[in-house]
């Protein structure tokens, strides 16, 4: 199951310039639902964020609000983004791994 928060359409579209790209991008978005967040969601965040912050791990809002929802109904995160590497090492989350396909790995080699 693929699920978004609101915060994580926001950001995906709010990175995009080109408006015909924005719009396919908004259409692709729509089949996924925005899981509610809820007022745990935020109390839990802040306890994730003075959780980091305590071990020296610099976090992000946003992030940690991620992070809570993503505890909350058990579900990997989906990133690129190295913190939530630090994230999930300080706070016990899952990571959802990408596989390469052995074509793109051929090609950095």
């Amino acid at each position: 199951m693929i699920a978004l928060i609101g915060p994580i359409r926001q950001e995906l579209l709010s990175g995009v310039r080109e408006e015909e790209t924005s719009e396919r991008l908004r259409t692709a978005l729509r089949p996924f639902v925005d899981v509610p967040i809820s007022t745990e969601d935020y109390e839990t965040a802040s306890r994730f964020f003075n959780r980091c912050r305590s071990r020296g791990v610099t976090e992000s809002a946003i992030d940690l609000l991620i992070c809570a929802v993503s505890s909350r109904i058990a579900a990997p995160i989906y990133t690129t983004d190295s913190d939530f590497r630090r994230y999930a090492e300080v706070l016990g989350l899952r990571l959802h791994h990408a596989v390469r396909s052995r074509h793109a790995a051929t090609r950095q080699t």
